[in-house]
């Protein structure tokens, strides 16, 4: 049902994340091409990391991507989990909690002491679910980002 994936599942990835997105109601967000995508997962200096769920007949239903981070608290990487999506047609299978067990066991097989992602506070479903495997909020905290025009401003240009 998992495997990880391989240069041929670009194009399906990307499909997903815009499936994703717009799900998320940011489509119009998206701007990663398959090439993009590609380099970060296969090039020569790998970013990311991605895993396929298939249905018994092979066809791809979702994927989770990810990346290493590191705390400084533990001492070791952690996983951060930037995408984990599951076509809404197959969601029930088990096709996420699978996706969640392979990052887990890679934590525990290489000693990473966290498993983490963000999920919008809106998403109920999502949020039901994650809490039914343990996850628990990280509500203390507040998510920042810098993009495009501040992101540039900041950096000098």
């Amino acid at each position: 049902m998992i495997r990880t994936a391989t240069p041929a599942d670009v194009p399906v990835i990307h499909a997903m994340v815009r499936e994703l997105a717009e799900y998320e109601k940011a489509l119009d967000e998206v701007r990663a091409t398959e090439e993009q995508l590609h380099e970060a997962l296969f090039g020569e200096r790998p970013a990311a990391y991605a895993h396929i769920a298939e249905d018994d007949d092979g066809e791809a239903v979702g994927f989770a991507l990810w990346f290493l981070n590191f705390s400084t608290w533990r001492g070791v990487h952690g996983i951060y989990l930037e995408d984990l999506y599951v076509r809404p047609e197959r969601r029930g299978g088990g096709h996420g909690k699978a996706l969640l067990t392979e990052l887990a066991r890679i934590c525990v097989e290489r000693g990473y002491q966290r498993l983490e992602w963000s999920v919008l506070d809106w998403n109920a479903p999502s949020i039901a679910f994650y809490e039914s495997l343990g996850a628990r909020p990280q509500d203390e905290w507040t998510v920042y980002r810098l993009t495009d025009g501040a992101l540039a401003g900041l950096g000098g240009r």
